[in-house]
């Protein structure tokens, strides 16, 4: 045991504290990951000879189904299950930052698996992902939480993005599959021509048009040079206030934070 002298208890102990605090700090700035940036392998991959992922019946994860859970100051509720879920938006990827680390199902993240994380889906769940800017089609197992970037909609593994045809984002359709009906090569109904969607920013959704009209009539100036349009929905009756079309999932991620930033919460980007 060190004994600090007599004559100089106070400095011994300011000593020890100031060594502690480096000691924490120093445990605070440490990663779990060995990269600082997330990138793609050096091993390249020809698009053509990677398989799709298997749908086949699985338990659910003993890990990564909680009711809800909270990231980023945000609560998200698990689905039950997957059937019918049908979304579209922006896909990222991530890489080898992360490979052989630990994913929220308890697995270990393969960049060169056919994976990827959602944020709300049953942990496992098989979707097919279809990238609305070439038409190209690849089926995911979905093992992980992610993204928490407000305007995407699903992370894919490395392997996944190259199959796809995604450098950086893409606009996709993320697909439910039920493993009990899928047959290999199955597709749903033909697709619009390859770049026939559009980005919008969903500045809001409200059952009253008065309220809609109000939120359009408010962005006016925000959004301009691109229009502000306001669509009724007959599935849910909701007024949609929508802001594009735009270039660029950039340019619809700077028009949202800007939005945001008015006190105009959940702006998102959909593909339309």
């Amino acid at each position: 045991m060190i004994r600090p002298p007599h004559h100089e208890p106070r400095r011994f102990i300011s000593v020890l504290c100031v060594l502690l605090l480096s000691m924490l700090l120093a445990a605070c700035s440490t990663s779990r990951y060995s990269r600082a940036t997330d990138g793609a392998p050096t091993r390249t991959l020809d698009p053509a000879r990677i398989a799709d992922a298997v749908p086949r019946k699985e338990p659910r994860s003993r890990y990564g189904n909680p009711a809800s859970y909270v990231e980023r100051g945000r609560r998200y509720t698990v689905m039950k299950s997957a059937r019918g879920y049908v979304e579209r938006g922006v896909a990222s990827w991530y890489g080898a930052k992360f490979h052989g680390h630990r994913t929220s199902s308890g697995e270990t993240y393969d960049m060169y698996a056919m994976t990827a994380a959602h944020r709300t889906l049953p942990l496992p769940s098989y979707v097919l992902v279809t990238n609305l800017e070439n038409n190209r089609r690849a089926v995911v197992r979905v093992n992980d939480r992610g993204p928490f970037h407000d305007n995407r909609i699903i992370d894919l593994s490395y392997a996944a993005a190259v199959k796809l045809g995604i450098s950086g984002t893409a606009m996709v359709e993320v697909r439910a599959i039920d493993p009990d009906t899928w047959r290999p090569g199955q597709a749903p109904a033909t697709p619009r021509a390859a770049g026939a969607y559009h980005l919008y920013v969903q500045a809001g959704a409200f059952a009253s048009r008065v309220n809609a009209e109000r939120l359009r009539d408010r962005l006016g100036a925000v959004a301009r040079p691109h229009p502000v349009h306001m669509r009724f929905s007959s599935n849910d009756r909701l007024y949609r206030i929508h802001i594009g079309p735009l270039s660029s999932v950039e340019a619809a991620d700077r028009l949202a934070e800007r939005i945001s930033a008015l006190g105009i919460a959940r702006a998102h980007v959909v593909v339309d």
